[in-house]
């Protein structure tokens, strides 16, 4: 039975909506360790994650009455995050799915007086994306998803601007550091036992990444200011900034203590099969999703942070290379045993 919170917290109340997925779930630990009276909601019959004092809600987010009126029971929420995604990385789940789920969290939100948090992308920049993003780039998308996303962010802007809402989307790069599911372990490390880095763009290309538990610190830190937000802001998290060959340089000693490369024998380094990927995606809507993104690992961009800057002060960041190890004991390539030796993210 998972505890219940008291009805108070002098950090405030967090509403978790899909509180079970790689984001969701980090958010929940996030706000938990940060003094928040955290709500998390889940789908009927999924088994609760055991996380201290959390009160996890087993209701579907589209029965939005019946949702809100348990979030009132429990004491209510100040704070709305909108973890929620399709159940498939697929165009025809985002095109039939997003909309509903943000219309669910946005009633949500506005019911119970709460600001919402959204997650975003970088899909919304399109193929012709400068390679500095600023907070407030203008949306120029070239690809299926990367209009939704757009669609998605505009139409909760001007939901802000009728009044009735506040809310919030901090932007972020590739997710990793949370589960599986992400680029890492369905692609870049899937023959990393044997000695092989597959890397799916051009190696001197640096891209943005987002280790998810210093991104759902930075939740948490800009939930703490959002009385001083107007009623719709966009943030940028920078997380890391990585080339191919960043990912060889810290990768390769890690090899090398394993066993899986001799000492000095270099990781290799193979390429996606994209003209396979693309092919198949005509048949396979998910690989035809994952082949409209080839862009994005030759195109260079990182994101600028500068005005969650001056916001929250610094952007929580774990090091590199401490976020690729607590990342590598997560999907069970490094031994679990020092994890409980590594800290907490801090600020940089």
């Amino acid at each position: 039975m998972n505890a219940v919170p008291s009805s108070s917290s002098p950090a405030g109340t967090v509403l978790v909506l899909g509180g079970r997925g790689r984001f969701g779930l980090a958010a929940v630990q996030a706000f938990a360790r940060d003094g928040w009276r955290v709500l998390a909601q889940m789908r009927p019959g999924a088994q609760a994650p055991a996380v201290a004092g959390v009160q996890w809600l087993a209701q579907p987010v589209h029965e939005v009455d019946a949702l809100v009126a348990r979030v009132r029971q429990a004491g209510g929420a100040t704070v709305v995050v909108h973890a929620l995604n399709p159940r498939q990385y697929t165009r025809p789940a985002w095109e039939r799915e997003n909309g509903p789920l943000l219309q669910a969290g946005m009633a949500v939100a506005q019911a119970l007086g709460a600001t919402l948090m959204l997650p975003g992308n970088v899909y919304n920049f399109g193929q012709g994306m400068p390679g500095v993003l600023l907070e407030g780039a203008p949306y120029r998308p070239t690809m299926a998803m990367g209009r939704i996303r757009s669609e998605m962010e505009t139409r909760l802007e001007a939901a802000t601007q009728r009044g009735g809402l506040r809310a919030v989307v901090v932007r972020a790069g590739n997710f990793y550091g949370q589960g599986q599911g992400t680029w890492l372990d369905k692609a870049m490390l899937t023959r990393i036992q044997r000695g092989q880095l597959v890397f799916p763009g051009a190696m001197d290309v640096a891209t943005p990444w987002a280790y998810l538990p210093d991104l759902a610190q930075t939740f948490v830190a800009v939930a703490r200011e959002r009385h001083a937000m107007p009623a719709f802001e966009e943030l940028h998290f920078s997380g890391h900034t990585l080339t191919g060959h960043d990912w060889v340089g810290a990768l390769q000693p890690l090899a090398r203590q394993q066993g899986w490369l001799r000492q000095g024998e270099a990781l290799r380094v193979g390429g996606m099969p994209w003209w396979a990927i693309r092919a198949l995606g005509t048949v396979m809507p998910t690989l035809g999703a994952l082949a409209a993104l080839r862009y994005l690992w030759n195109q260079p961009h990182r994101l600028d942070n500068r005005r969650l800057r001056a916001l929250i002060g610094e952007e929580p960041h774990t090091p590199w290379p401490l976020a690729l190890q607590r990342t590598l004991q997560g999907l069970d390539l490094l031994p679990a045993a020092a994890a409980t030796a590594l800290p907490v993210p801090v600020r940089a």
